[in-house]
């Protein structure tokens, strides 16, 4: 039997959902990347007149892609920064002796992913007013 099992259970349960959730943000980035595409189909199939396919054009260019590849990297980086915790939980579950817990990295990741659902919100209040 593993010694603390619990504490190592619960360790890789949330390695688990940091996993999941860094996942969830890179198909999130992809879907933002290719909604473009979906939304372009659906302008040529409607039939909307050319003004506003220029518009739609327009604001589904550079920006889609960019912010696309934006929530793949923070999604890239969630999984980077779930496997680093993960091994040093385990370091520090073995080592016997009581340690203080750290959150700088996952409230700078926190930061990181808020900014950027602000800036990938940004055209569509823009578009909306």
């Amino acid at each position: 039997m593993i010694k603390s099992y619990t504490d190592h259970a619960a360790n890789e349960r949330t390695f688990l959902a940091w996993m999941r959730t860094g996942v969830a943000i890179i198909a999130f980035g992809f879907l933002i990347d290719r909604f473009d595409l979906f939304v372009m189909t659906m302008a040529d199939a409607v039939g909307i007149n050319p003004e506003h396919h220029a518009q739609l054009d327009k604001m589904s260019g550079a920006f889609g892609l960019s912010t696309g590849v934006w929530f793949i990297l923070v999604g890239v980086a969630f999984i980077v920064a779930a496997t680093i915790r993960f091994v040093r939980t385990r370091s520090l579950l073995k080592d016997e002796q009581i340690h203080t817990t750290g959150f700088a990295m996952e409230f700078a990741l926190a930061i990181v992913l808020a900014v950027l659902i602000v800036v990938a919100s940004i055209p569509l209040l823009v578009s909306a007013l």
